[in-house]
């Protein structure tokens, strides 16, 4: 049995022992072919939105337009989105009166040959590009205080447009519930204290900071109060399949078009499994979401799902940019000797470290299981993130299930947290929001 696993640009194949195929799962996205005319279906979903009037519409030839596009750790089909975006603005808006803003979050600017790649050359060469800083206050401007107590800050470069545009794609989410939507202002261009708060311990330790939950999820709540503070105008969001073709288009009033779409994301990307596995393969999706470990903890929280206490999570990532170097979540990792003493400073009171959440859910995740990590790393570097090196792929596998005993049985998601399994005692009846809130109350 030979499972196909999305890892870097090639893939990876994982050579499955005969004896023990009839105790593998494999977990795969319901496949949604692309829409035959992709131009065609976001022009639809511009001109017939839902929850405003068409994008047409909102403009007037005085205004200034600020677009919000994905960095280069998404896999946003830009390139195809962009221009069928701005050809309606520029029906009534000068290109000149157009920035596009890419929203980082707190993650490193993209180098011009990925803006490149992210957008198209030509797009790069005719308009205005601001890279979203959330370390530059002075490009930060502070817009309210969140019920739940986030500073707000936002990019002044997006706040000094009369119309404010987001893009983005929607995707099950680690503790936000579903990317996309006002995730494109809050985390994508707001500063850093917003985000701190935001993505602080307390929110990421709450049981519903969880795949697919948004009502109930106090992260994702904070999130939205923040994000609505920057008062977007607009947003075009998509969902791919993992071909990266657009399957489905989502636009309009921010909140609503989002709700939409992640209700229709949920029905294909979220599925059910009747019990824990005692060994759990994973990826990151592939290229380019799999660049670094810190990225590529995704696709270990999408295994935590379903892997049983004490169990063991194989993730497959390429891991080309390392741990990384940038930003402070390496730094953070090797600070401590152990996961608990890790788990025990960021939950301390006053602590307060960017990339903080996802050593957080990391500790977390290790805490209650084994997780190896095949990758381009050496094994030296893949050590000082507290993981363990997996080795040849298969060999590791076949071990780990054998060693589990007779009766242990393993699940294989090879797109990673393209589809989301998780634990519904009534798997296949009902709605799956109501049964992943169901487990989401148990976790």
């Amino acid at each position: 049995m030979i499972v196909s696993l999305a890892y870097g640009r090639s893939g990876l194949d994982l050579a499955v022992p005969d004896d023990l195929a009839d105790r593998v799962t494999v977990v795969e996205p319901r496949y949604v072919p692309g829409v035959p005319d992709e131009a065609a279906a976001l022009r639809a979903a511009l001109r017939e939105p839902v929850g405003t009037p068409p994008l047409r519409d909102l403009l007037s030839p005085t205004d200034t337009v600020a677009v919000v596009f994905c960095d280069i750790t998404r896999p946003m089909p830009s390139d195809r989105v962009l221009p069928v975006l701005l050809e309606e603005v520029e029906t009534v808006v000068g290109r000149d009166r157009i920035v596009l803003i890419n929203g980082t979050g707190t993650h490193r600017a993209n180098t011009p040959d990925e803006l490149r790649e992210m957008l198209g050359p030509e797009l790069v060469a005719q308009y205005r590009i601001v890279q979203h800083d959330a370390r530059n206050e002075g490009d930060l401007v502070h817009v309210g205080t969140t019920p739940r107590g986030t500073p707000v800050w936002i990019n002044k470069h997006f706040l000094n447009a009369s119309v404010r545009l987001l893009t983005g794609f929607i995707e099950p989410h680690l503790f936000a519930g579903f990317s996309g939507g006002p995730k494109m202002v809050v985390p994508a261009v707001a500063g850093l204290a917003t985000v701190m708060s935001n993505h602080g311990a307390r929110f990421i330790a709450e049981p519903q900071a969880i795949w697919g939950i948004r009502e109930g999820n106090p992260l994702w709540e904070d999130l939205r109060a923040a994000a609505m503070m920057g008062q977007p105008t607009f947003s075009l969001n998509v969902a791919l399949n993992k071909e990266r073709e657009i399957t489905a288009v989502f636009a309009g009033d921010t909140l609503a078009s989002h709700r939409v779409g992640c209700e229709w994301v949920g029905e294909h990307a979220m599925q059910p499994v009747p019990e824990p596995f005692d060994v759990v393969v994973t990826t990151n999706s592939g290229y380019p979401l799999d660049l670094n470990v810190y990225q590529a903890i995704k696709g270990v929280s999408a295994a935590n799902r379903v892997v049983r206490e004490g169990g063991a999570i194989i993730l497959a990532a390429e891991c080309w940019d390392g741990i990384p170097s940038h930003g402070q979540y390496g730094e953070l990792l090797e600070s401590t000797a152990s996961l608990g003493e890790l788990l025990q400073k960021i939950c301390a009171s006053g602590f307060a470290v960017p990339d903080q959440w996802q050593a957080q859910i990391q500790a977390q995740i290790q805490l209650r299981a084994s997780v190896y990590l095949y990758s381009s790393l050496d094994d030296d570097t893949v050590r000082r993130t507290h993981l363990e090196p997996c080795g040849p792929l298969a060999e590791r596998f076949a071990a780990l299930l054998r060693a589990a005993g007779p009766d242990a049985t393993a699940c294989i998601l090879p797109q990673g947290p393209q589809t989301v399994p998780y634990l519904a005692p009534d798997a296949g009846q009902g709605a799956w929001a109501r049964q992943l809130a169901i487990a989401g109350k148990a976790a």
